[in-house]
């Protein structure tokens, strides 16, 4: 099954909860955190979640799961990292990583969706699952980490030294993780 498999093999009733499902689990993943002296920016597993709900729901349903995720920690539910929520959040300097998540989920399914087919072997499939999250973890620190030098007025190095030198090591792990378990959980959805 590839990933533009999800919208012929469920009902609409279906793909909404999951949907609902990778919400939930995107606020658990985010609040699972480590706060860092050096950056307002924390380390949680919400990048892991992404990766899984862009790889296993596609591109439609992977930022629709998010989007429902961000629409509810802008109203108020507290499902952002540290048990927070609000407008503010967004406004901050983490709001373009919470927003990049949705263009990341967006891009990894559009990404799989085109380039997975039946029959590659399954390292091929593992290869093309970690290429497909690190385009959607690139394009998720690039808004970001712009929004985070707008929103602060810290200068584009010093920005990246806070923001995406100090996770490349345990987002490159959560891309390998996310690449087992979608080739693992495929099979089963």
């Amino acid at each position: 099954m590839t990933t533009q498999d999800i919208g012929r093999n469920y009902s609409k009733t279906t793909a909404l909860v999951l949907c609902g499902l990778f919400a939930a689990l995107m606020a658990i993943c985010s609040y699972i955190s480590i706060p860092l002296p050096f950056t307002p920016i924390p380390v949680n597993l919400g990048a892991l979640a992404v990766f899984l709900a862009g790889g296993l729901l596609g591109k439609k349903y992977g930022s629709v799961s998010l989007a429902v995720w961000v629409l509810l920690g802008a109203v108020g539910v507290p499902v952002f990292a540290g048990f927070r929520a609000g407008l503010g959040v967004l406004a901050g300097p983490t709001g373009g990583y919470i927003v990049g998540y949705i263009v990341a989920a967006f891009l990894i399914g559009l990404l799989l969706e085109k380039i997975l087919r039946p029959g590659q072997s399954h390292g091929r499939q593992m290869a093309l699952c970690a290429g497909a999250e690190a385009a959607g973890l690139f394009i998720c620190y690039v808004l970001g980490t712009a929004w985070f030098t707008i929103s602060t007025g810290t200068g584009i190095w010093a920005s990246l030294i806070a923001c995406v030198l100090p996770f490349l090591p345990g987002d490159a792990l959560k891309i390998a993780a996310a690449a087992i378990l979608i080739q693992k959980l495929r099979r089963l959805l």
